[in-house]
Order: structure tokens, then C-alpha cells, then sequence
């Protein structure tokens, strides 16, 4: 079973264009259900039936598994059987019929503008300050995710059209514009940049050994900034989640928004209308006389 689970991840990576983190997360959930496979004795993908994949769901269900991890292990199921089918390896697909959980349709967390500020408010010392400035000032200036940042190359910076391109999900390259604060603080990171003995000198975020910053360290690093400048832990999505509000409740432009995010569908961009709502229903509980309090 391993063979066919290498191959299905290659095909992810290849010719679906899925970004790592994806395919890192259908690994994971791949090696439960090939533990399951190995506990069940069995010798053949064709033998597994429906009711043994429900099975696998429930015991995964009494681990504790969420119900977004169990929609996403169904989903990566099916993906995997349809490859199977695909590839003739199994003519039949045990997964039809079952279902994802409903989930809660949770709404992204994003941050008000003067907590930002206190975040950002602070005036570098040593290198590695500039870089983080850098980083967080980008991340909340031009609303790029976790894994954009952590590619960009030096390459894909115009400071002097104060723009910068990504490459999102499935590949798709869009062109940013990077606000003045944020390019301020890239100005000065790459001086300060030169300071370090670089291996990778395309990558524009590095960390002390010269390569590239992993997503891991940038959560890491803006977790400490956020304790020193006294504000709640900031994850690098909350980031973007506030730009994607803040952009959304000044300017009213939903499609902007949703290309700024490099979001397929509008529907994805849509949220950030609900958390627009939450805060004018705040504003109106507060100031409106006969308003009654929302439970």
C-alpha cells in the first residue's frame, strides 16, 4: 500500500499542483488509515468496503479528530480512491456514499487596527528585529499567507513599484502592492541582511544559518513579539485574516479583496462580510437606545 500512497502524493504534488502544506496533511492522514489497513490484515486495496472505511472514521471520530479533520480525511480519501480508479489499481470506490461531517462555519479571527499597531510599534535593534518587522509588517500590508511568505524570493520584490508577486495555491502568481510602512521596514531589512553570512541568497527572509525561514520560525518569532510588545498571541494568519477585514470595512470592494487574497472563489472571500457584520452589530448593541443585548 505504501507504493501506491508515494505515487498518490507525487501525482498531488505534479500534476495537481497542491501546495505542501495539503499534501503534507493527506501524508498524515494516508499513514492512519494505511496503520488501519495493516491492523485489519489486509492484502488487497480492493478488499476494503465501505463499511470498513466507516469503521476507520469512527475510530478516528473516538480519538478526538475534529470534525474539520474528519471532513479533510474523508476528502483525502476520496481523492485517493479516485486516483485508484484512475490508475486501474481498484475498480471499485468504497468511499462513495460517506459523507463529511458538518462542521461550524468558523469565522477567521482578525485583529483591531490599534492592537496591530502596538505589534508593530517598536524600533529595531539587532538584525534579526529587522527582519521580523519586516515580515509582520508584510504579512499585514499586502495579506500574504504563511507559505507565501516563506517562498518569496528577492526576485519577486519591486521596491521602486512598491510591489511585490506570489505564487498561491495551484501555482497562481498575483502582483501585490506593499504599503509604506511595510516598505520602509523592507528597506532596512535588506541592509541589515548583508550582516548575515547568507546559503540561500535568493530567499529575502533567512534565519541565522543564512537559509530559508521556515513557516515554523516565523510562527515562532511572532509569537515573542508578541509577548515583548505586550499583545495576545498573533498567528501569521490572523494577520492576513485582519488585513482581508480591515481592507473589506473601508473600502466595501468584495472582488478587490478576493484578488488581493488570491482567493478561486468568492464565496471563500465572503466570510469577512460576517465579520464586518459582527463588528457594525457591536457598534449598533453600543449606541443604538433600543438595542437589545444579542445572546
Amino acid at each position: 500500500m505504501q507504493k501506491e500512497i508515494n505515487k498518490f502524493l507525487d501525482y498531488l504534488s505534479t500534476v495537481r499542483n497542491f501546495s505542501v502544506h495539503t499534501v503534507k496533511n493527506y501524508k498524515k492522514d494516508l499513514e492512519k488509515f494505511s496503520a488501519f489497513y495493516e491492523a485489519k490484515k489486509f492484502t488487497d486495496l480492493a478488499a476494503v468496503s465501505q463499511s470498513d472505511i466507516r469503521d476507520f472514521v469512527g475510530i478516528e471520530r473516538r480519538r478526538g479528530l475534529s470534525p474539520r479533520s474528519i471532513a479533510r480525511l474523508i476528502s483525502c480519501l476520496k481523492s485517493f480512491y479516485r486516483y485508484l480508479n484512475l490508475e486501474r489499481i481498484v475498480m471499485k470506490n468504497p468511499i462513495l456514499g460517506i459523507s463529511a461531517p458538518k462542521s461550524a462555519n468558523l469565522l477567521p479571527k482578525a485583529i483591531d487596527a490599534d492592537l496591530i499597531n502596538q505589534l508593530l510599534d517598536f524600533h529595531p535593534k539587532e538584525w534579526i528585529d529587522y527582519r521580523d518587522k519586516a515580515m509582520a509588517e508584510l504579512i499585514y500590508s499586502s495579506g500574504l499567507r504563511l507559505s507565501e511568505l516563506c517562498s518569496l524570493n528577492i526576485s519577486n520584490l519591486s521596491l521602486k513599484d512598491q510591489s511585490c508577486r506570489v505564487v498561491g495555491k495551484g501555482n497562481k502568481m498575483r502582483d501585490l502592492p506593499i504599503g509604506g510602512m511595510a516598505l520602509k521596514a523592507l528597506e532596512s531589512w535588506m541592509l541589515k541582511r548583508t550582516e548575515v553570512e547568507i546559503n540561500e541568497p535568493d530567499a529575502l527572509f533567512i534565519n541565522k544559518m543564512g537559509n530559508r525561514l521556515g513557516a515554523r520560525t516565523v510562527q515562532e518569532r511572532l509569537k515573542k513579539l508578541s509577548v515583548k510588545q505586550g499583545v495576545p498571541y498573533l498567528h501569521p494568519h490572523m494577520l492576513r485574516h485582519s488585513f482581508a477585514s480591515h481592507v473589506l470595512e473601508s473600502s466595501g470592494d468584495l472582488r478587490a479583496v478576493q484578488e488581493l487574497l488570491g482567493h478561486a472563489n468568492l464565496s471563500t472571500t465572503q466570510i469577512y462580510t460576517k465579520l464586518d457584520f459582527q463588528h457594525l452589530a457591536k457598534v449598533y448593541d453600543k449606541a443604538h437606545p433600543h438595542a437589545k443585548k444579542r445572546t
